[in-house]
């Protein structure tokens, strides 16, 4: 797949290159790109990074997320959008609202956003992580999980985001429970 991941942070950084080892085809998109992105993959700016992909990975600080999705709508509908972002503070952590508000087309997926970045980087033996995704991008989202070595936990469509979500106060609790380790994952059970 060709992803574009809008952000270059700890996640979007890191997915990045585990993407890139699995042998994705990936490109970052930046406000300001200078020179080749994490993983020495390509760099260009958000709108033309978007342009030629399949699939754009949102992670991008909660508060940008809204401009970004609002500035680049049309060129987001028809792909799938995985919002990785995590909206602190506001009513709703997920930006499912606003891509679908830009790009009602959009296939969106709620992944990558209820553990550390320390997690997609070298994720403990038989981790889950759930996600919630619309039917058509359910195949992208579990292929993408599984290569950051991860095993997809579906909890539903999009219209479960804020399932996903309350995963996220619990994975804090969790991790402040145990001294700031970060290093925590989940693992459904049957």
């Amino acid at each position: 797949m060709r992803i574009a991941i809008i952000g270059t942070g700890h996640i979007g950084s890191t997915l990045g290159s585990r993407f890139q080892a699995a042998g994705h085809d990936v490109i970052y998109g930046s406000r300001s790109p200078a020179g080749a992105g994490p993983g020495g993959a390509a760099q260009a700016t958000v709108a033309e990074a978007i342009s030629g992909a399949e699939v754009v990975l949102l992670a991008v600080p909660g508060p940008a997320a809204a401009e970004v999705v609002a500035a680049n709508g049309p060129a987001l509908d028809g792909k799938v959008v995985i919002d990785a972002v995590n909206r602190m503070g506001a009513p709703e952590v997920n930006s499912h609202a606003a891509i679908r508000q830009a790009a009602p087309r959009a296939r969106y997926v709620r992944a990558f956003n209820t553990l550390g970045w320390e997690n997609f980087a070298d994720p403990p033996a038989g981790a889950d992580l759930f996600f919630a995704a619309d039917d058509a991008a359910r195949p992208a989202a579990e292929e993408l999980i599984r290569a950051v070595g991860l095993n997809p936990a579906y909890l539903g469509d999009a219209g479960a985001a804020g399932t996903v979500d309350g995963v996220l106060p619990l994975w804090f609790a969790l991790v402040q429970q145990r001294g700031g380790n970060r290093k925590l994952a989940f693992r459904v059970l049957q």
